[in-house]
């Protein structure tokens, strides 16, 4: 297994590093050994009513390159770059004030990933990261967003890894604190039981339950919960404040494995309990709307080297 980008952040999926809830099941490799993946993934959410009236749709685009070396059999360390861009589009807005409360949104971010495997049945990892997440225009003073994500996972049979992890950030100006369960079940030689998304600043892990028809083809389906903030620009309704979106993907994941080291990915999700908001600099929520369940299709290409 290998890490890929997860258009689920919607970020971030933040996806900044090959997390905890993708690395623990790895076998270890030789020391020395070092591997390379690369990922792009681009994503549409489609036009989704506010229930204070308008609607918005926003396309996302991601790129992310990880790199990880085995230096002894029990330790692995590792260093990740990803871009991420997204642009929204808004139309009969009643809700903030009649005005867009931010359009395009920039985070580049970078990550280091360290695992130490004491045996075969144990296996510890710790990841820090930090992006800068910004509307266009802001720059990245006030951007940042900073931590770690933490976590334990013990291997009780060649089908069964089980573990608990934790993620701890300052997002910007707030601090964000949350647990997750790490799984790796395989049910049968078919069916599967794991996290499908990386922790990361935007939320944990999730759960999808998967099928794979034969060696090429395999279809999921789980859920995670997301929230992700960002600067807002000097022209923003909310000027120099900070945006916010939250919510449940829902989605449906067809893959296809090119070969053994590059795979496609194909999600159609639903988002849903969505809400968007803007404070200003005090702390104070001046827009905030929650949004009808709204749709979205990503395409993910991954490649190891």
């Amino acid at each position: 297994m290998y890490s890929i980008l997860s258009p689920f952040r919607f970020g971030v999926a933040l996806a900044l590093s090959s997390c905890c809830a993708i690395v623990m099941a790895q076998p270890r490799q030789a020391p020395g050994a070092t591997s390379v993946s690369v990922g792009v993934t681009g994503l549409s959410q489609f036009n989704t009513r506010i229930v204070d009236s308008g609607s918005f749709n926003w396309q996302d685009a991601s790129l992310n390159v990880n790199v990880t070396r085995q230096i002894t059999s029990e330790f692995s360390a590792g260093a990740s770059a990803r871009y991420n861009y997204q642009n929204w589009s808004w139309s009969d807005l009643n809700a903030f004030g009649g005005r867009a409360p931010w359009t395009s949104i920039n985070t580049p971010g970078l990550g280091l990933n360290f695992a130490y495997s004491p045996s075969p049945q144990w296996r510890f990892g710790f990841a820090p990261t930090v992006e800068w997440s910004g509307e266009t225009g802001t720059g990245t003073g006030g951007t940042a967003t900073y931590g770690a994500v933490m976590s334990v996972a013990h291997t009780f049979s060649k089908d069964l890894t089980l573990g608990v992890g934790a993620g701890v950030f300052r997002q910007i100006d707030q601090n964000k604190v949350f647990p997750y369960l790490l799984v790796n079940w395989n049910i049968t030689d078919k069916l599967r039981l794991s996290n499908p998304l990386p922790a990361g600043p935007s939320g944990g892990a999730g759960l999808e339950l998967s099928y794979a028809f034969n060696d090429r083809w395999t279809l999921g389906g789980g859920g995670a919960y997301r929230s992700y903030r960002f600067r807002l620009n000097e022209n923003s309704p909310v000027a120099n404040g900070i945006g916010q979106n939250s919510f449940v993907p829902v989605f449906a994941r067809l893959s296809y494995s090119i070969d053994r080291t590059s795979r496609v990915d194909l999600y159609a999700a639903a988002t849903t309990a969505g809400r968007l908001s803007a404070t200003d600099n005090s702390g104070t929520t001046l827009l905030s709307s929650n949004y009808q369940t709204g749709f979205a299709l990503a395409l993910s290409f991954s490649k190891r080297f």
